[in-house]
């Protein structure tokens, strides 16, 4: 039992500082938020302390998932992420698809595939900001002026100001941005299997698509769900490419992560921190799953 102790006692050593800051500013701030979310503090006064405040529990949560605008921005949510998902995983995988196969200049296509990731969210949204704008005929610019100039009128719209699917089209720069990252991932992916399996197959018989149907794509599940996890939770938390497209904040395009930022800055603090849980509990749906698989894999 003391030799036991004694192996544990210096990695344990090692670990409690990260333990104990990752407990006070992690954990220790969910549970402040938390804490902030169940209260009716929605005025300056409050927020200050001139004005007393009580605990409301449950109310906040349930005046905003009863309100139709905080609906609106969950629908927008759903639509981006589906958008946003299957976008840059279809991308991610045909970029990651044609560059497995032996081509020439395979490194320039890489980085050029990769190069957007480097931009910051403020950066490309400003530029996407001037390519989706809504004018139309003598009035278009960026891609609605393209489409313009080469007779391509009726694919000219509205873009981010539609208010049904405006948020959609904001899921395009986003595709842009991390097709090559999940590129990369794939590409990985496709390059860890080794060639035996391939050699294998080919002596079974089978062609060029029954080896990626039976023995190359399956490999790839793995690689497959990482990126959808790593995606989708970033796709809950978008923020700052959404604010700097449409900023100031749009109805049309307002996702939760937008409202938190309005309700803060209102110094309505109760609802702010309901609209974080809620953002919280969503990315623990998507991300919690695959933690637990993954330890029970490992195991």
């Amino acid at each position: 039992m003391t030799h036991t102790l004694k192996r544990v006692g210096p990695p344990l050593l090692l670990l409690t500082p990260s333990l104990i800051l990752v407990g006070v500013f992690v954990y220790g701030l969910i549970a402040v938020n938390f804490g902030t979310s169940t209260t009716d503090i929605h005025t300056a006064a409050q927020t200050t302390g001139q004005e007393p405040s009580t605990t409301v529990w449950f109310d906040n949560y349930l005046d905003l998932l009863g309100n139709e605008a905080f609906q609106h921005s969950l629908r927008n949510l759903l639509l981006y992420t589906l958008v946003f998902l299957g976008g840059t995983m279809v991308m991610g995988f045909l970029w990651a698809w044609l560059l497995e196969r032996p081509i020439r200049g395979e490194g320039v296509f890489r980085s050029i595939y990769l190069f957007p990731m480097a931009v910051s969210f403020v950066a490309s949204g400003v530029v996407w900001r001037w390519l989706l704008n809504s004018g139309q005929d003598e009035s278009a610019t960026g891609l609605n002026r393209l489409f313009q100039m080469t007779g391509l009128d009726f694919l000219q719209n509205n873009w981010w100001n539609n208010v049904d699917y405006g948020i959609t089209a904001i899921a395009i720069p986003a595709i842009w941005q991390l097709s090559g990252y999940v590129m990369a991932l794939f590409l990985a992916g496709f390059r860890g299997i080794p060639d035996e399996l391939r050699e294998a197959a080919r002596m079974d018989g089978a062609t060029t698509w029954q080896l990626y149907r039976h023995v190359l794509f399956p490999q790839l599940s793995p690689v497959a769900l990482s990126a959808l996890i790593i995606i989708g939770h970033m796709s809950l938390k978008s923020f700052d490419l959404i604010m700097s497209i449409s900023k100031p904040a749009n109805y049309q395009t307002k996702v939760p992560a937008v409202d938190m930022y309005v309700f803060k800055s209102s110094f309505d603090y109760a609802n702010a921190a309901a609209v974080g849980s809620i953002l919280l509990v969503l990315v623990a749906v998507v991300v919690v799953p695959y933690l637990v698989r993954t330890n029970r894999r490992e195991r």
